[in-house]
């Protein structure tokens, strides 16, 4: 019987990758990821070929979708309570990085130019469903 790998879930950096991929072979699913290798060597072309591909055999795709839904289905603070919506009550919350203010937007310009990764990153909390920002203090 031939093995035909099926991708269930892309991603902008190789540590993402791995991590998920040590979940997923810990519930006895073989993994392999493709292109993390190129982008390692250079992190700028992540978004040009595609991310790194987190790729499963056919007939495991269902289960993997489904820790891999299990991961994503919650977003937590740093003192590990659910973040909700406070539009619409929502915990379909995600953590983005965006850049917010003229400081990141000078540091985004100096990675581009120099050819590293941004030295300053800010990130926000962003509701899926109605897509308001959220604010979320320590």
């Amino acid at each position: 019987m031939q093995n035909i790998f099926v991708t269930v879930a892309k991603f902008q950096y190789s540590a993402e990758a791995e991590i998920i991929k040590g979940r997923l072979e810990s519930d006895g699913i073989q993994v392999f990821l493709k292109d993390n290798i190129t982008i390692d060597t250079d992190p700028l072309v992540s978004q040009a070929i595609g991310g790194i591909k987190l790729n499963v055999l056919a007939e495991d795709e269902a289960k993997a979708r489904d820790i891999l839904q299990s991961i994503s289905a919650y977003t937590l603070d740093d003192n590990g309570n659910a973040i909700t919506c406070s539009n619409c009550g929502s915990s379909n919350v995600s953590l983005y990085s965006t850049i917010n203010s003229f400081k990141s937007f000078i540091h985004f310009l100096l990675g581009i130019l120099s050819g590293t990764l941004p030295f300053s990153a800010r990130y926000e909390y962003k509701c899926d469903n109605c897509k308001t920002t959220l604010s979320v203090k320590n």
